[in-house]
């Protein structure tokens, strides 16, 4: 989904995990890689999430050793599972990578607009989406969907352009054009707006890059280190000291 290639890019799978088609119709079938190093578990929708529900073949929580760790008394170290949302052709290492351009081979293929996505509640310890929220429908509806699927205080990454920024319309397939403060319908400091939605997440950090320009003149720092710098920045500034990009990090309250 990433923009770097045909705006929703994907690349070839180098973790070993299988590859696993989800469609329209909501089946699943696996195809093993002939170097598969992982073992996948199938994982089946738990709960009520509107729809019927669903499988997909996610990696088991456990690890080689893990009775041995029992045995000497010392608590087992489950790895953190990491759904990468819109994975393109630069899915994370040991991720589970969803996207809709079957040519990015995720390993699981998913329309990011139809929900819920393929599988149980509070299933991943950490969501990235790298440049894919501004392709899609339903900003809010993602973000729940995201938070479902989060454990709890699970974090999630965004990052998208500011909507300053060139490639924020340059893009033909970027549908929504945000800025810092607009996930903040999701935190406690809502504006009156916290109504559109009952999911919560607690805002760990923002980071909005500038153009270099204006990095070089310091206009970055201020704008990251001082909340109300950055809300006259917003408000007053950024129009003529242009955003390039942000970077948020969100914890899922439950």
């Amino acid at each position: 989904m990433r923009e770097r290639a045909l705006g929703y890019n994907g690349t070839a799978i180098g973790t070993g995990f299988g590859r696993l088609r989800y469609n329209s119709g909501h089946d699943t079938s696996a195809h093993d890689a002939p170097a598969a190093k992982h073992r996948l578990t199938s994982m089946k929708t738990a709960g009520n999430t509107g729809s019927k529900a669903h499988s997909a073949e996610v990696p088991a929580k456990t690890k080689p050793g893990e009775n041995e760790l029992h045995a000497t008394g010392l608590p087992p170290r489950a790895p953190i599972l990491i759904l990468d949302v819109g994975c393109g052709i630069r899915k994370q290492p040991g991720a589970i990578g969803i996207d809709r351009n079957p040519a990015s081979q995720p390993d699981v293929l998913v329309d990011l607009d139809k929900f819920p996505y393929p599988f149980p509640d509070n299933s991943f310890d950490r969501i990235t989406a790298i440049h894919v929220i501004e392709h899609l429908s339903d900003v809010i509806g993602s973000m729940e969907e995201f938070h479902r699927l989060l454990r709890p205080g699970g974090t999630l990454r965004i990052e998208t352009p500011h909507y300053t920024d060139y490639s924020s319309f340059c893009d033909p397939t970027h549908k929504n054009h945000l800025n810092s403060f607009s996930f903040r319908y999701f935190g406690p400091n809502h504006g009156g707006f916290g109504y559109y939605s009952q999911a919560r997440f607690r805002e760990i950090s923002v980071r909005v890059k500038l153009l270099a320009f204006w990095k070089w003149l310091g206009f970055e720092f201020l704008v990251n280190h001082f909340a109300r710098y950055r809300r006259f920045w917003e408000h007053y500034l950024c129009y003529i000291v242009r955003g390039k990009a942000m970077e948020f990090e969100f914890a899922a309250e439950k």
